[in-house]
């Protein structure tokens, strides 16, 4: 088998970290190396770079409000280089907050527009006295593929142009509770409100992320194992 390798970008990890976030990051290293791949992951924070051209992988977790606004700040200077790596076809795994600030805004909890970077066409609006909390399930048709997982949400996320949800809901109340949506792909970006985190419940989409990542690496042609089984 040929020995392959991945660089990750954990974006902001030293401060999106809710509710177990950075198990992702943990389940992505298990597949990676089930499957013979080494895996290199760093974190890429507030007043660093984002090097586009290094990461086979970025993964972008949840915050709570106060380190979110900082990051929301600090990412508008990070805005045209993700947005590069996004439309080059680069991998990403974003959650709750990080998939709000790929998209054009979020209300916060005081009812502050808060802004993202608009490499996506979502956009996030708040509830009142309210949040999505519960067990929930999807499917996605596409993969023919049934994630499981855990919401806990204020935001109320509406996709837009290029974007198809994760999955359809099944059980629990998705992006916004009204179209029956969950989560988003866009290209290779795949976002999220499931914590737990994702990957521990759904090792199927952490090997489809890793094979993602690597075959924009490499090339279609890969000589690797098939270590999960499809839900």
């Amino acid at each position: 088998m040929a020995n392959y390798e991945l660089t990750i970008a954990h974006l902001y990890g030293n401060l999106m970290n809710t509710y177990g976030d950075n198990g992702n990051l943990l389940m992505l290293k298990y597949v990676a190396e089930k499957m013979g791949v080494t895996f290199n992951s760093e974190i890429v924070s507030i007043h660093e770079p984002f090097d586009e051209k290094k990461y086979d992988l970025v993964f972008f977790g949840g915050g709570q409000d106060f380190e979110q606004l900082i990051i929301s700040e600090d990412i508008q200077d990070k805005k045209e280089s993700l947005t590069n790596y996004i439309e080059n076809d680069g991998v990403m795994l974003a959650i709750c907050g990080g998939y709000q600030l790929l998209g054009h805004y979020y209300m916060g909890a005081n009812g502050e527009k808060i802004q993202g970077i608009s490499a996506l066409d979502h956009y996030t609006l708040s509830q009142d006295n309210n949040r999505f909390i519960g067990d929930i399930v999807i499917h996605n048709e596409e993969f023919d593929e049934t994630y499981y997982g855990f919401e806990n949400h204020n935001g109320r996320t509406f996709l837009g142009e290029g974007e198809r949800p994760l999955g359809k809901v099944v059980q629990g109340e998705g992006n916004n509770g009204e179209d029956q949506s969950e989560g988003v792909i866009y290209r290779n970006v795949y976002g999220s409100y499931f914590h737990g985190p994702i990957l521990a419940r759904n090792e199927h989409l952490a090997e489809r992320l890793i094979r993602l990542a690597l075959e924009k690496r490499y090339g279609k042609e890969l000589d690797l194992p098939t270590v999960t089984t499809k839900m």
